[in-house]
């Protein structure tokens, strides 16, 4: 009898699909890790212009199409005063498949990925279907993650490490000093650092800083996506940006696995990237306010949450059979041991959702707090 390859058995659905499967149709649902906006309105021309035209029936460079990887590498200059060539950028199926091309490129079977734990369920399912080894780490009390830690973990096998910032599921944002920290493990420790920044423009207060900023080596690996800057999670286009020789090597990955990205979504992506950003600041600032009432609403009913300095996730720290009890009173959350062992006692709250939903869930918050303690 054909079996099944290893690395697929050790991959298990998300918890998070567990949980709204088992949540009634009416319930308020505070697990969506995606915006509630709609894609801007020059975006979806960008795709309607090109599908009409017929620019959006065939093939793309494997790498994207040139002009996409100019607006990906202008915006770059634009944000951060990068000097990006678009030969360095490879447009990708979301910020997963980003995720996918750099592990598939950098991981050989049985060496180490140091991630966040509480962190984003797809490091550990995609280092295990590269034939790599998990290793998660602990965060500090506040979620993000500490460079020394990382560093102590490192060891002959480790391959990478992942850092993510604004991060999912915390809402966390590393420090300036953090990420030079990180940019020196990668060129001292000689391992690649894979900087997952998706979240890059939904921050609160100050500058993202990246550990590309830092890196004297080409040990510093970029991935970041449309989807959650310009609401585009159903478009599926993400990038990854590192040096040529990474790029290339990426690229044997993308041209047999996916071949390109969709065509339609890379000229969306185009009129994103290049277009009005004001509907990015409205959006942030939105999450902003309603951050703030959430934070006010788990403290009121007596949570311990660290405040989300990004993303738009709040994880407070619950009591036992909690998550349970919110569910049974119609609030879908996600239990924090579905991001990681080291979740178990959080759970994680998106705030992408209306500011009504979110009073009412904050009120059946208090409810079923006060009913497990």
């Amino acid at each position: 009898m054909t079996g099944f390859a290893d690395r697929v058995e050790h991959v298990s659905i998300s918890g998070i699909r567990k949980v709204f499967e088992a949540a009634g149709e009416d319930a308020i649902n505070l697990g969506l890790g995606q915006p509630d906006f709609p894609t801007p309105d020059h975006a979806r021309r960008g795709a309607i212009e090109a599908i009409e035209s017929g620019m959006a029936d065939a093939y793309t460079s494997n790498k994207g199409t040139l002009q996409l990887r100019e607006a990906i590498a202008a915006k770059y200059d634009r944000d951060y005063g990068y000097d990006i060539d678009p030969a360095d950028v490879i447009a990708t199926s979301g910020g997963s498949g980003a995720l996918h091309l750099a592990l598939e490129t950098h991981v050989n079977p049985g060496e180490e990925v140091i991630f966040p734990d509480p962190g984003f369920v797809s490091y550990d399912a995609l280092t295990r279907i590269a034939d790599g080894t998990p290793k998660p780490v602990p965060l500090r009390e506040d979620l993000t993650l500490d460079p020394a830690t990382v560093e102590g973990a490192i060891t002959d096998d480790t391959a990478a490490f992942v850092v993510n910032s604004p991060a999912n599921p915390t809402g966390a944002v590393q420090s300036e000093a953090d990420m030079r920290e990180f940019a020196r493990i990668a060129d001292e420790h000689d391992v690649l650092c894979l900087s997952d920044e998706v979240y890059e423009h939904i921050l609160f207060e100050g500058r993202h800083h990246s550990p590309f900023d830092f890196a004297e080596t080409d040990n510093v690996v970029v991935i970041s996506a449309c989807s959650k800057t310009y609401s585009m999670t159903g478009w599926r286009l993400g990038w990854v940006v590192a040096s040529n020789r990474r790029i290339e090597r990426m690229l044997r990955v993308q041209q047999y696995g996916q071949a390109c990205a969709s065509a339609p979504a890379q000229y969306a992506a185009e009129a994103a990237l290049t277009g009005p950003q004001e509907t990015v600041r409205e959006m942030v600032d939105t999450f902003e306010r309603r951050r703030d009432l959430v934070i006010d609403g788990l403290t009121d009913a007596g949570l311990e949450v660290p405040t989300p300095e990004g993303a738009f996730y709040a994880m407070p720290n619950v009591p036992e059979g909690w998550c349970d009890e919110v569910l049974d009173r119609g609030v879908i959350v996600v239990p924090g041991d579905a991001f990681g062992a080291n979740g178990e006692g959080y759970a994680r709250l998106s705030y992408a959702t209306g500011t009504e939903d979110l009073k009412q869930a904050l009120e059946i918050i208090d409810d079923a707090t006060r009913a497990v303690r």
